[in-house]
């Protein structure tokens, strides 16, 4: 995502050609939000998978049914998913594309975050990483997501 001038850290992602920072999360089936991590972009996402992995191994006793995490192709790389079955006894799925299919194509289990990142987007403040620290905007994306989850909690209960 792209940051502002003013921002604080924030690098190059040579892959999208955009300067700022990337947001990797960790959702549930409900596309709910478990862990999140915001670091400069010039990070590899495998470096960021790590780290947001770490976040949700501290919150482990919350956890404690979880068994396999659905990822994209890049968190498939260098031995991720044999450091976090090692690490976490957590076991990495990569969705991969069908071979030689152009353009969009849902693939299943990544629609789910690709969806939570839709929601996050319908807030403007996430339209833009306007933040100096990642860390407050992990705590925007936070208060975002209870924002939604309250949303749904009170339209169920009228």
């Amino acid at each position: 995502m792209k940051t502002t001038d003013i921002g604080g850290e924030r690098g190059y992602d040579a892959g999208k050609k955009v300067a700022g920072r990337k947001r990797h999360i960790v959702v549930d089936t409900l596309g709910l939000l478990l862990a999140v991590v915001v670091h400069p972009a010039n990070w590899q996402d495998q470096d960021g998978a790590m780290l947001v992995l770490q976040t949700l191994h501290l919150m482990r006793e919350r956890f404690r049914r979880l068994k396999v995490i659905f990822a994209d192709s890049a968190y498939g790389r260098n031995a991720l998913p044999e450091r976090v079955r090692g690490h976490y006894g957590w076991k990495i799925q990569t969705v991969l594309r069908p071979a030689g299919l152009k353009g969009f194509q849902v693939l299943p289990k990544r629609w789910i975050v690709e969806r939570t990142f839709a929601w996050l987007g319908k807030y403007r403040r996430h339209s833009k990483d306007f933040e100096r620290n990642p860390r407050t905007s992990e705590a925007m994306i936070y208060a975002t997501m209870l924002h939604v989850m309250l949303r749904r909690l009170t339209r169920a209960q009228s």
